[in-house]
C-alpha cells in the first residue's frame, strides 16, 4: 500500500486549526471526539498540542496504582482518564502531543489504522535523519530507544489515535509521576521509567520545538488544514468535554487485592474474579492492555453465570475472537488469565 504522496505528506490528511491558548488536556481529548462525530467521511485529520503537566491514564488503569497522587498534588501535576487503553503517561510543555482521527471507510481494521499511522510518523523522523522504527504494541523507538508511545480508541465510524513526542523531558517530574509496576518494566527489560526513553531535542540541535512543529504538519498534511470555529469549541466544551471531569470517569477503577500477570505483546492484566458455587458472578480485567471493542458485551458479560473451568469457559467463547477485543489476546490466554485467579 502506499502511504505518502511524492511530497511525502500522508495522504489526504487535514491539520486542525485550535485556539492558540493552552487548555486542560481534556480539552483536546473533547475535540477528537468531536471531529471523530462531525468529521467528512472518508477524511483524516491531524493535530497537535501542549500542555501543562499532566498526567494521563488508560481507560482500564487503576489511577493509585499508576500514579503517585500524592507527588502529584504536591507538584500541581494534573491528573485524568482518557478513553483509549494502554498505559499512563506524562504530558508537559516539553512534549508535543500528536493527534490523529480517521474517518476512512476502510479503516475499520483498527491495528492497520494504528500501524500506518505510527509507520507515518517514524517516516516523519526518518525524514529528519534520525533512525526510528515504530516497533512494540505502541512505540516509536530512535536508536532503540523510545521517543514516542500511541495508543488508539475505535468508535463505529471512526479512529482515534493520540500520543506523545519526547521532544524534552523532566526526569524528576516522570520519575515523581509514574509508578509502573515491576512486572512491566523487567518484561521490558529496564530497572525504571527513565532508562528506555530518549528526546528528540538532543538529536535535533539545529530545531526550535516551533520548527520542529512545523516540519510535522508540514510533512504529514502540507497545507491542507481547516479551522475549528467558535461555535464547534462551544459544541465541544459543551457535549464532549464534561465527562472528562466527572469524579465517577477519573476513579471509574478502584485498587483491589486480585492478581496481576504480563502477558508479552498484549500487557498487563489485573484479574478479578468472583464466583458462587463454582460459576462466575464477575470478572473485572484491569490494566495497560489496548481495547479494539466494548469489554463487557463483547467478552465479559458472556462469562456470567459459567463454569470456572477451561473446558466450560472455551464452550462460552467459541466463536469469538479475543483479539478483536484485546489487542494480541488469545482465547487461551484469558481463559487461562481466569482461571488461574481462582
Amino acid at each position: 500500500m502506499t502511504i505518502f504522496v511524492e511530497k511525502q505528506r500522508y495522504i489526504d490528511m487535514q491539520y486542525v486549526e485550535l485556539p492558540s491558548d493552552c487548555r486542560p488536556l481534556p480539552f483536546y481529548l473533547a475535540v477528537e471526539e468531536y471531529i471523530a462525530a462531525h468529521g467528512s467521511r472518508g477524511e483524516e485529520y491531524f493535530f497537535m498540542w501542549q500542555v501543562e503537566p499532566t498526567v494521563i491514564c488508560g481507560r482500564n488503569q487503576v489511577v493509585d496504582k499508576e500514579v503517585d497522587l500524592d507527588f502529584c498534588r504536591r507538584h500541581g501535576v494534573n491528573v485524568c482518564r482518557r478513553r483509549s487503553g494502554g498505559g499512563a503517561v506524562v504530558a508537559d510543555m516539553n512534549n508535543i502531543m500528536f493527534s490523529y482521527v480517521t474517518l476512512r471507510d476502510d479503516d475499520s481494521n483498527v491495528a492497520s489504522t494504528f500501524s500506518r499511522y505510527t509507520g507515518a510518523v517514524a517516516a516523519f523522523l526518518q525524514s529528519l535523519g534520525l533512525n526510528a522504527e515504530a516497533t512494540g504494541r505502541n512505540d516509536i523507538l530512535v536508536d532503540g530507544m523510545k521517543v514516542s508511545g500511541y495508543a488508539f480508541y475505535h468508535l463505529p465510524a471512526a479512529s482515534i489515535v493520540h500520543g506523545t513526542m519526547l521532544w524534552d523531558m523532566d526526569p524528576v517530574l516522570m520519575a515523581g509521576v509514574l509508578t509502573p509496576s515491576r512486572a512491566k518494566l523487567e518484561s521490558s527489560g529496564v530497572k525504571s521509567v527513565q532508562s528506555r526513553v530518549t528526546t528528540v531535542r538532543p538529536l535535533l540541535p539545529s530545531l526550535t520545538i516551533d520548527d520542529f512543529k512545523r516540519r510535522a504538519r508540514e510533512f504529514m498534511c502540507g497545507d491542507s488544514s481547516i479551522t475549528l470555529g467558535e461555535d464547534a469549541i462551544a459544541v465541544v466544551e459543551r457535549d464532549y468535554l464534561p465527562p472528562y471531569f466527572a469524579p465517577g470517569w477519573i476513579n471509574r477503577i478502584r485498587n483491589t487485592r486480585a492478581r496481576s500477570r504480563r502477558i508479552d505483546g498484549a500487557g498487563e492484566f489485573i484479574v478479578d474474579v468472583k464466583c458462587l458455587d463454582g460459576r462466575i458472578e464477575r470478572v473485572n480485567l484491569t490494566g495497560d492492555f489496548f481495547l479494539l471493542a466494548d469489554l463487557d458485551s463483547g467478552l465479559l458479560d458472556r462469562l456470567k453465570g459459567v463454569e470456572c473451568s477451561p473446558e466450560a469457559l472455551s464452550q462460552a467463547l467459541g466463536g469469538i475472537d479475543v483479539s478483536r477485543v484485546i489487542h494480541n489476546l488469545s482465547t487461551a490466554a484469558l481463559i487461562e488469565l481466569i482461571t488461574d485467579n481462582q
